[in-house]
């Protein structure tokens, strides 16, 4: 088990007084089977009127405020501690093959029902036919399905190369394909799209990977950043399961990925969004991240 300090700080600044700011955010850890939250504070600087915490249709925990304080600066910060170990699959089922494991498919499959929303397309991840194309490399005839979605997280990660200017919060997966690159964000999208495409489940999530520095280099205190990756349904006892794959690193989600929420694609679980009241004509964001182990 790995214990974590997060630490997440979002704020924003405005050339004019907001007179009104309504936010929602996601930056509460869940409780799940390999994570545990031994306490989560949200903090939102100036105070704000109203301030409430809920959870959505996924199961996230939301939470949502209102300032009504004039202001320039607006800060919300969250700081949560928790303890993660990596996740323990039953791979029973990593062997079926992956045409058997398409929930709009086989309906009669366990837990079929819960998981046909991660199967049609969303506002951010359409399904387009080079989506298709691209990924049937990897899912070939009988293929099992677990071995096809790890080859298609190798190809995505080899072929495709993380440029932070390559694109934007809101890029296409064409646009994705056209760049040849992207963040975090970009590539769990492209491979829900490509497992999407050919009728399997796959889900967005979000959430932070603790970083290791260079050998000899210090540790930099807010230099990490929140991450995504994609959550595949393994159909298996009881309502089947969900394998975490990283196509960014290359990797299985291990006990270094701190799990905050998911969705079907980044527009479920963005970790602040909101309108405000103003008449300032510029903005800017910074953003700082920390995972420090404990």
């Amino acid at each position: 088990m790995t214990s974590y300090q997060v630490t997440h700080t979002t704020t924003y600044s405005y050339d004019e007084d907001v007179t009104d700011s309504l936010g929602i955010a996601h930056v509460t850890p869940r409780a799940l089977p390999w994570q545990q939250v031994a306490s989560t504070e949200v903090v939102i600087e100036p105070e704000p009127g109203d301030l409430s915490t809920d959870v959505d249709y996924y199961g996230n925990t939301v939470t949502y405020f209102q300032v009504t304080t004039p202001h320039t600066t607006l800060e919300v910060e969250a700081v949560s501690q928790v303890d993660v170990v990596a996740p323990a699959y039953d791979e029973s089922g990593f062997g079926l093959a992956w045409e058997e494991a398409r929930p709009l498919v086989h309906p009669e499959l366990p837990g079929a029902w819960r998981a046909t929303d991660m199967v049609v397309a969303s506002p951010l991840v359409e399904t387009p036919e080079e989506a298709q194309a691209y990924a049937a490399s990897s899912l070939r005839p009988g293929r099992p399905l677990v071995e096809a979605a790890v080859d298609l997280m190798h190809r995505i990660h080899a072929d495709f190369d993380y440029d932070k200017a390559a694109t934007t919060v809101t890029s296409t997966v064409e646009e994705i394909f056209d760049a040849r690159g992207g963040v975090c964000q970009d590539f769990a999208h492209l491979m829900l799209a490509c497992l999407r495409g050919h009728g399997l489940a796959a889900r967005y999530v979000s959430g932070y990977l603790a970083t290791t520095p260079p050998p000899g280099k210090p540790r930099l205190v807010g230099a990490d950043a929140s991450h995504a990756w994609v959550a595949l349904w393994v159909p298996g006892a009881d309502d089947g399961q969900w394998v975490m794959l990283d196509p960014t690193n290359d990797q299985w989600v291990d006990d270094r990925y701190v799990t905050v929420g998911w969705g079907r694609d980044y527009a479920d679980v963005p970790p602040v969004k909101g309108v405000i009241f103003t008449e300032a004509k510029k903005s800017t964001l910074a953003v700082s991240v920390d995972v420090a182990p404990v």
